[in-house]
């Protein structure tokens, strides 16, 4: 992708301007190439949130809507980076990258900074040209081809240290797919060829896929490493590092990670009670990486919290634990179903932020329930407790 210079300066001047209005607009100097301003434009905008260090480069360039849509948060970028620095300790040298299905390179850029050679491979011709600029534009010393990913890893020759995919997961009418086999490349069709050209191989998938499934489908044996990755508590990625030991008999690395915080889920539990609710205790609520794990006993083994049910994914303990991976509380009213009571225990209060567990009204209903506006300093879980009672616990959270 070329821009000329009147372009280019159109694009620094308006860079947070509204796109639509720009669109409507148009442009008074000819030589302006609208399409691709607003391309840019919109691109930059975009990257502020997810590609920061980038966004603050003029010279990046960027491409349609749906490649960013779809690439990778900087964030999650450097967790993969961190991974890949990990397992590099034990692998022989030189370390060498590929990944068969670069899209922007985000990931690429960052994985890139740990391997001696990196190459990148990408079908789509402009996203690769947009990616060769930009990898050029950031002093990145790496090779790009423009080719189908797996017909580019059955004709290298030698062996990859690292292979990286991260399969399409849109159907040929543009639909959202989740599944392994409903994802392009097929990996489960691929994995024995992709693990004869390299040590290991890292793939990203959807967040909604079930992590107990895709380790099912991929064969226990061959899994290394599970992560469950979340962004400011919201699951953003499924990663999974295949190898080809297969006669290994030991359990497989699983984490589960929240921004800077990854934790690494022990592979058993010991038995844990389930707790009372009371005044003065702490309460704790894991981050989204857990609740999507589902490795609730071994959270209540490892920090020494009880459960308040078994489904309700709820804590508490006497003690305050600062390390607890999730948001922490101080439990200052504990309400039952009863009207009375609640009258009582609300009273002076005007608003709450309301989160339900296992519990049968939503929290709209439950506002309603209260007369409680949203927000404020209050936190109000409605939940169950091991012995099927109802209740409701107000909290103040803890920022320490």
């Amino acid at each position: 992708m070329m821009m000329n210079e009147a372009t280019r300066e159109y694009v620094l001047q308006h860079v947070d301007d509204d796109v639509r209005r720009l669109a409507l607009a148009g442009s008074k100097v000819a030589e302006v190439d609208l399409t691709v301003a607003l391309q840019q434009i919109k691109g930059r905008q975009t990257a502020r949130q997810k590609v920061p260090s980038w966004a603050a480069i003029d010279a990046i360039l960027y491409p349609v809507g749906l490649s960013m849509e779809q690439c990778s948060s900087e964030q999650t970028a450097r967790y993969k980076t961190a991974v890949c620095s990990r397992l590099l300790t034990d692998m022989p040298s030189p370390h060498t990258l590929i990944d068969l299905t670069g899209g922007f390179g985000v990931d690429f850029a960052w994985m890139s900074e740990v391997f001696e050679r990196s190459i990148y491979v990408e079908r789509n011709a402009e996203l690769c040209a947009v990616a060769t600029a930009n990898f050029q534009a950031l002093g990145r010393m790496v090779q790009t081809v423009c080719s189908d990913g797996i017909d580019f890893i059955r004709r290298h020759k030698g062996r990859a240290t690292m292979v990286f995919l991260d399969p399409a997961r849109r159907d040929d009418h543009g639909g959202r797919t989740y599944g392994i086999t409903d994802c392009t490349p097929n990996v489960l069709e691929l994995k024995d060829e992709l693990l004869s050209k390299a040590d290991r191989v890292m793939l990203k998938l959807s967040p909604m896929l079930d992590w107990r499934k895709a380790v099912q489908d991929l064969g226990e044996p061959y899994i290394k490493e599970v992560h469950v990755v979340s962004v400011q508590n919201e699951c953003k990625e499924l990663l999974v590092v295949l190898s080809q030991e297969d006669a290994r008999t030991d359990a497989f690395r699983f984490y589960c990670v929240n921004d800077e915080r990854a934790w690494q889920v022990p592979a058993t539990s010991a038995p844990v009670a389930m707790g009372e609710v009371k005044c003065g205790l702490f309460l704790y609520e894991p981050n989204a990486s857990i609740m999507k794990a589902g490795c609730f006993s071994q959270v209540a083994s490892a920090f020494g919290v009880q459960p308040l049910s078994a489904n309700s994914h709820l804590f508490v303990a006497d003690q305050y634990v600062d390390d607890f991976p999730g948001r922490k509380f101080l439990i200052s009213a504990v309400s039952s179903m009863n009207r009375q009571e609640q009258k009582v225990v609300f009273r002076d209060v005007r608003q709450a932020n309301v989160t339900v567990r296992n519990f049968p009204l939503s929290v709209a209903e439950v506002r309603k329930k209260l007369k409680l506006a949203d927000g404020g300093s209050d936190y109000l879980f409605a939940t169950t407790l091991a012995d099927n009672r109802h209740v409701l616990i107000l909290c103040k959270k803890l920022r320490f």
